[in-house]
């Protein structure tokens, strides 16, 4: 996700930029010096510059022991918006202490401009931060506002989590496909070019999945034989719905084990 805001902002021509990463890659090393993008290796290198926004791209894990390193500068002033799943607000501020904290949980599509952001931020935070997070956040597609914190366990469950599930789908096709006699070039190919043109058809059409579905379905025909498996006793519905609430429980139990 770093990389991916980090070339959202430099199309949006945001400067100045700073990257706290103490082993910088090839590509980032690139992309910082033909973007004019410092590059910082350690924190306490950048406390004493003034600093509008901090977004903490970590995970849960390496957020819990690093974010006491950020006090400084959350302590200056500066906007901090966490993307980590099950990192409360509460918990944020026991390290950083009563400074202006945002959530947002965005997801892998946003490496292509095609991602969702959802944002948390509570009543103590000003209009001009929020409207500032939205911008940070566009970077990676569209933004939209939670109206409380807890939706950010569900929103990570669906769509910060939703992408895995997708490809689960997309290997699953391809490998019935094989199946049914298909090299696996052939098979890959048409997984690939099936899922990615229904997505776009999904975000072109405004009629609902059901609807665009029974489009597809013609009474008696193939589509119809396949969905009866997949429909039957709403076997894939409960599943799906065990998916996602063992997604957001391991949301909560992290932000427990904060």
């Amino acid at each position: 996700m770093g990389s991916a805001l980090l070339k959202g902002w430099i199309k949006q021509s945001i400067q100045p930029i700073a990257v706290i990463e103490p082993h910088p890659g090839g590509q980032l090393l690139k992309l910082a010096h033909a973007n004019g993008v410092r590059l910082v290796k350690n924190i306490d290198d950048i406390v004493q510059s003034p600093i509008t926004a901090c977004v903490v791209a970590l995970k849960p894990q390496v957020l819990r022991s690093e974010a006491v390193r950020l006090r400084a500068i959350a302590r200056s002033g500066a906007l901090m918006i966490s993307i980590a799943a099950g990192t409360s607000i509460a918990s944020l501020r026991k390290a950083w202490g009563p400074s202006s904290i945002i959530r947002g949980m965005p997801n892998t599509p946003g490496a292509i401009g095609k991602g969702i952001t959802a944002l948390y931020a509570p009543l103590s935070v000003r209009a001009d931060s929020r409207k500032l997070a939205e911008r940070l956040m566009s970077g990676l597609g569209e933004t939209f506002w939670a109206k409380r914190e807890d939706w950010i366990d569900t929103v990570t469950a669906v769509s910060g989590s939703g992408p895995a599930y997708v490809y689960l789908l997309a290997e699953a096709l391809a490998d019935a496909a094989r199946e049914q006699g298909l090299p696996p070039v052939t098979a890959d190919r048409l997984t690939r070019a099936t899922i990615s043109g229904a997505g776009a058809l999904l975000d072109a059409d405004p009629r609902t999945p059901a609807e665009l579905r029974a489009d597809v379905t013609s009474p008696g025909g193939t589509t119809e034989a396949a969905l009866r498996v997949l429909m039957k006793n709403d076997e894939l519905r409960e599943l799906m719905s065990k998916a996602v609430a063992a997604a957001r429980r391991r949301a909560q139990e992290l932000r427990g084990e904060g």
